[in-house]
């Protein structure tokens, strides 16, 4: 009788507790319990700082030779960042060349534009930006709103000018390039190598020699705020004119630079760098090791469209008609692994006279003059010599035909002439 009694208040209480854990059970919030379990077990994001070691790659190429003096992972896909911005104004510059557009020409803000993320300029929707004062934003401030005002402005909507950007990365021999957005915001699918962007650096100079100076702009002011380059070896590095620089978690710090010194001319991409002062080391290091290899005589043809659309009457080193890209030889020996991107406080901490900051439009005068000048007196010298020529022609003629005189009268004299053996 007492067991069954003890059986029965055990069931019982095995059954209430069986209900309650039930009860409980029903009553739990499914989404409380996926929130907690974020909360115990968080998601893994990217970390950057001093233990940040994104994947490495960079490129130095003598332009005038097109020889690739060191090279490091240059062909594996990376996020180009900001350094996008480049191929924005290059074909921002392309309008201007062809005067569908000029400096002073107003940009319509969208709402889209001056939503975009930082950095930008802070427009506002339905007001407008001089072209130059986008130039300079893009250039200096990196800003996102101005490239998509850029875009719009020319391509209608952003998408469709990054499929005009993918275009003509292709025609420069960019193979490895693919945009889908003209501010370089993170995008999954918007990719490049050092190789390529090293190829952009070196066409956007080769094609707009004067708006390309706009890259060395060293500060902006834009209603009332100034804006100061990004890129710190402006006026720090011997020769250096540009060009970009660039930055988001996945890309890591990236740099394109251009270097002109003792008449030879390097461009040099470095991506992925651990931070702004690693980067900007390493490009230090890059530019002293290997400017000294680069040749001063230009024996490779200049960065051209693969179509041969665009051609210039001449080229500022003397070479004219543009051939077609060649694709940048691989460096020989094999390159070095990049022992110095991470250290090299003495090659960080090296200082140069400042680089001169040359005015695009007093430039584009003074070229304008200097060719005038040049053409004037190469003229004269071959008005000279084509005188001389004609003179010497007039004379040798004069002389042919007294001499075919005088074999005439020689032949009458003598007869028939014998047959040619």
């Amino acid at each position: 009788m007492g067991s069954t009694r003890i059986s029965r208040s055990h069931w019982l209480a095995l059954a209430g507790l069986v209900a309650t854990l039930t009860i409980a059970a029903a009553g739990c919030d499914p989404a409380q319990a996926r929130v907690k379990s974020k909360r115990d077990h968080p998601r893994p994001r990217a970390i950057h700082g001093p233990s940040y070691h994104p994947p490495y790659a960079d490129i130095v190429v003598d332009d005038k030779s097109g020889l690739v003096l060191h090279e490091v992972n240059p062909d594996e896909p990376r996020h180009p960042a900001s350094l996008t911005k480049i191929m924005t104004l290059h074909l921002l510059f392309e309008q201007l060349e062809a005067g569908k557009l000029k400096l002073d020409t107003p940009l319509p803000v969208s709402t889209r534009a001056s939503l975009q993320n930082p950095t930008k300029l802070g427009l506002k929707p339905n007001q407008t930006i001089q072209v130059e004062d986008a130039i300079k934003g893009l250039v200096t401030k990196s800003a996102n709103d101005a490239a998509v005002v850029v875009a719009e402005a020319i391509g209608g909507s952003e998408e469709e000018f990054a499929k005009l950007m993918t275009l003509k990365a292709s025609a420069l021999g960019m193979t490895g390039t693919t945009y889908v957005n003209a501010s370089g915001l993170p995008a999954e699918a918007q990719i490049t190598t050092a190789r390529d962007q090293a190829v952009l650096g070196r066409a956007i100079q080769h094609r707009f020699p004067v708006y390309y100076q706009y890259f060395a702009t060293p500060s902006f002011r834009y209603k009332g705020a100034e804006m100061r380059n990004h890129n710190q070896l402006l006026g720090q590095v011997k020769g250096v004119d540009g060009i970009k620089t660039g930055y988001t978690d996945a890309s890591g710090y990236n740099l394109a630079s251009s270097v002109r010194r003792d008449e030879k001319h390097i461009v040099g991409v470095v991506l992925d760098g651990t931070s702004n002062g690693a980067r900007d080391a390493r490009t230090r290091q890059l530019i002293e090791e290997h400017i000294s290899r680069a040749s001063t005589q230009r024996t490779a043809p200049i960065v051209a469209e693969a179509n041969g659309a665009h051609q210039d009457d001449a080229h500022q080193d003397g070479v004219q008609n543009r051939a077609q890209v060649v694709a940048v030889a691989p460096a020989t020996p094999k390159a070095e692994p990049p022992a110095g991107e991470r250290s090299d406080a003495a090659v960080a901490s090296a200082q140069a006279d400042p680089v001169p900051v040359p005015r695009p439009r007093l430039q584009a005068a003074k070229l304008g003059a200097r060719a005038s000048k040049q053409v004037a007196s190469a003229q004269a010298p071959a008005t000279r010599a084509q005188r001389t020529t004609a003179k010497a022609s007039t004379l040798g003629v004069l002389q042919d035909i007294s001499a075919l005189r005088q074999t005439r009268h020689v032949e009458r004299k003598a007869g028939p002439s014998a047959p040619v053996q």
